[in-house]
């Protein structure tokens, strides 16, 4: 017997559908990149994604066709996330900390149809628009009296322009909930990036969860500043949440220096913000310098990379902003845990207490999780087990995009590549990372593309890199070099070799000449062998 229930398809439209009506009035501000201040309403965002909705049709976008941007976080791209999904077309947001190289790549393997970018990334569009395959149109995010002129940039349009010749009636269309609506790629593999693409179910549903009381406890009652960017695995949901709940919503833009973030909070009223330890640690340097406080902050989510325990102290007990700490990837729309406390843990010691804290937390519901051993086999969640994390759920992928890599799950569980300890509990915490990617300011760098660049010298005859323990950035690149016989490369050579070649970001901070490099019995170098070794090593300051 079926329920006598209505069906209602669950679409990205609604969650702006739900904010105009209920939430008409509530604020979103933006730093602009044009260095002012912007202030509309959840209406108008209504009413301005519509015409660009319009706009988009009128140029040719069809259901299912990928729209690319190349944006910072502020109310344009705020309207793009609700136009193109909203239409039944594909949000792509690019990476514009990535080398032109792989923004190609990454352009032509999505299939890109339009790019719309803020003019902060106006260099990086003239270095990759002669190279794209299947972009139609650039459209810079600005009005006319800032379009930029002898960019030599092809089919260039005016965001502004766009929005004013198209009317606001765009009736939101109605499709099955599990049509695609955004894609994002991970550089969290070996090889190429491969792309999640997430549906409009998936979406609605992780946005549903991540608003609860024990994950990121959102409401109407929230001001709410995403640090996290937009085209970082859709902002870990902020911009579907605040639409769901009604919260006022406050955009950094480019800025992103603690005095900026600072001056942000305190003007508008924050009350929950969200990003990784790299940048609070700016924000909490300019605020112990210059001896200020937080009025309204009360709580801000840090992920991306583990929370420095100094961190958190500074945070809760210095300034009394409670810490959220938060897992998840790319593959998990990202949000998967998250560490809310339980009544429980209130009778602890503040040591105690605060070790709980370091983990990464519980699952919210819709996620399931379970470590493995080695064979295979499921390992008891007493916090002491330690084995690879499998998850599972609605806003977890089933294959990424266009099938590369073939199927990655195992019996219908996702390998996350991280090894952790679950606790009874629920708790879980990462104890090591088996893939070998690098974690830098809560960007991953790959490993393979460095050693590739560094095993094409001359005279390198192996090289492995590995992550070093950064007191800023968690990890940073250290390269172990075997130089061939006879042959003769400095330090400062092999880190120029990289110059031009990947995001300067990615450049090893320093290198290592050994005489062997470990290898296991299969002939693949022994990385684990390699950390160890290093594992006190300290990089150059300069």
């Amino acid at each position: 017997m079926n329920g006598l229930m209505q069906q209602h398809a669950l679409l990205i439209s609604t969650l702006l559908t739900h904010a105009e009506r209920h939430h008409g009035d509530q604020e979103i501000v933006s730093r602009r990149v044009e260095g002012d201040v912007h202030r509309y309403t959840y209406r108008d965002l209504g009413e301005r994604a519509r015409r660009m909705a319009n706009a988009l049709a009128a140029h040719g976008i069809s259901f299912g066709d990928r729209v690319a941007t190349l944006a910072w976080n502020g109310y344009r791209h705020m309207e793009l996330y609700y136009a193109v999904s909203g239409s039944g077309a594909v949000l792509h947001t690019l990476n514009p900390r990535l080398h032109p190289d792989q923004v190609v790549w990454i352009a032509d393997h999505a299939e890109d149809q339009v790019l719309f970018f803020d003019l902060t990334f106006l260099p990086l569009i003239e270095a990759i628009a002669p190279r794209v395959k299947t972009i139609k149109a650039f459209v810079a995010m600005t009005d006319r009296t800032r379009m930029p002129s002898g960019s030599g940039v092809p089919n260039l349009l005016c965001y502004e322009d766009l929005i004013e010749a198209h009317a606001p009636d765009f009736a939101w269309p109605s499709f099955d909930e599990n049509t695609a609506s955004s894609l994002c790629y991970t550089s969290g593999t070996t090889g190429n990036p491969k792309g999640a693409l997430y549906s409009h179910r998936s979406t609605v549903l992780h946005t549903y969860a991540a608003a609860l009381p024990d994950a990121l406890n959102c409401s109407a009652r929230d001001v709410i500043l995403p640090v996290v960017p937009m085209f970082h695995v859709n902002a870990w949901g902020l911009p579907y949440i605040a639409c769901m709940v009604g919260a006022k919503l406050v955009f950094p833009g480019p800025w992103l220096d603690g005095k900026s973030l600072h001056d942000l909070f305190e003007s508008e009223g924050v009350t929950v913000s969200a990003g990784v330890p790299t940048v609070w640690q700016g924000l909490l340097a300019y605020v112990e310098g210059n001896r200020k406080s937080f009025t309204t902050m009360r709580r801000t989510i840090i992920g991306g990379a583990a929370c420095p325990p100094a961190m958190m102290s500074a945070f809760q007990d210095r300034y009394d902003v409670q810490v959220l700490h938060a897992w998840g990837m790319t593959e998990l729309s990202p949000v998967g845990t998250v560490c809310t406390l339980k009544p429980k843990h209130q009778a602890l010691d503040d040591d105690a207490r605060r070790a709980i804290q370091a983990k990464q937390g519980r699952a919210v519901y819709g996620i399931d999780m379970k470590i493995v051993g080695e064979d295979g086999r499921e390992l008891p969640h007493d916090g002491k087990a330690s084995g690879e994390l499998m998850v599972r759920g609605p806003w977890v992928i089933s294959r990424y995009f266009k099938g590369e890599g073939g199927d990655p799950l195992v019996d219908g569980w996702f390998p996350t590549g991280d090894v952790s300890t679950i606790d009874p509990d629920g708790y879980m915490q990462i104890t090591d990372r088996s893939k070998d990617v690098i974690k830098s300011g809560g960007e991953w760098i790959g490993s393979i593309d460095l050693e590739n660049i560094a095993v094409a010298h001359p005279a390198v005859a192996l090289a492995a890199c590995i992550g070093t323990k950064h007191p800023k950035w968690d990890e940073r690149p250290l390269l172990v070099v075997v130089k061939k016989p006879g042959a003769d490369v400095t330090r400062e050579e092999l880190i120029a070799s990289y110059e031009g070649k990947i995001a300067k970001w990615w450049t090893p901070d320093d290198v290592v000449f050994v005489d062997d490099i470990p290898l296991g019995a299969t002939g693949k170098i022994q990385k684990n062998k390699l950390r160890e070794m290093f594992k006190h090593h300290c990089l150059p300051t300069a």
